[in-house]
């Protein structure tokens, strides 16, 4: 339990040693610092840790990965600047494995396929487009994505990233005429105002900084609409490495 601004936000740990840090992160909560002022991530950890071990001074916590404000799941941090700097690595040669769940309107147009684009950032707006390959400032983006199931004009998605684009799974999905749940930013149509996007962070697996294992965390999304629109027994097949 951490404490900031005068409320408590729960953040469960899924591993930790002292090189690494695994968390559930809350949907809504920032990762990084941001100009809106609230509590972030990164420094609602720093306050656990140091209550925690009753560390004095700073107290280190690298970040790797981002996940979007509204966007919860399996989150690692580093706890060390050595961990940092081979994480980083890890991410920049591809050997960060992400796996995400998704929630989309409509059907894709495949049960299983890949979806290859490049997005280009409009900083101002903080939105993402899909543009012409060789686009000035475009990035390659790619993900592979099964379906889990359907209901009710929805699908339940699995997605592996390749890439980590901003706003990449969003943008991709959107633009093969499947915008996520909730999404008001790529879904506006389709989507009402107050709706909890619905993409999870489900897996995220990375080779240990130091002991060179793979450490593989998992997080279920919450059982609350449109999540619960499937039994347990399917949200389950999201992190598992056969489906």
């Amino acid at each position: 339990m951490s404490r900031a601004d005068g409320q408590d936000v729960r953040i469960p740990i899924l591993y930790e040693d002292n090189h690494l840090l695994g968390i559930v992160k809350p949907v809504n909560v920032p990762t990084q610092e941001d100009a809106s002022g609230d509590a972030d991530l990164v420094s609602l950890l720093k306050e656990d840790i140091k209550i925690r071990y009753n560390k004095p001074g700073n107290v280190f916590v690298g970040l790797v990965h981002r996940l979007d404000r509204p966007v919860g799941g399996a989150m690692v941090f580093a706890k060390t600047s050595k961990a940092a700097s081979r994480l980083s690595e890890t991410v920049r040669s591809r050997k960060f494995h992400k796996v995400y769940a998704a929630v989309v309107h409509g059907r894709l147009p495949a049960p299983a396929g890949s979806l290859k684009d490049f997005l280009l950032k409009d900083a101002k707006t903080n939105t993402v487009s899909v543009v012409k390959p060789g686009t000035s400032g475009a990035k390659e983006a790619l993900l592979d994505y099964e379906v889990i199931a359907e209901a009710d004009r929805y699908s339940l998605v699995k997605v592996e990233l390749h890439t980590g684009r901003s706003h990449q799974i969003r943008v991709q999905m959107s633009h093969a005429g499947c915008p996520l749940y909730g999404d008001q930013k790529y879904g506006k149509g389709v989507n009402k105002p107050g709706q909890q996007i619905a993409l999870w962070s489900v897996i995220v697996g990375v080779p240990h900084p130091v002991t060179k294992e793979e450490i593989v965390l998992a997080s279920l999304p919450p059982a609350e609409h449109p999540w619960n629109l499937w039994p347990e027994a399917t949200l389950n097949a999201l992190t598992d490495k056969k489906s």
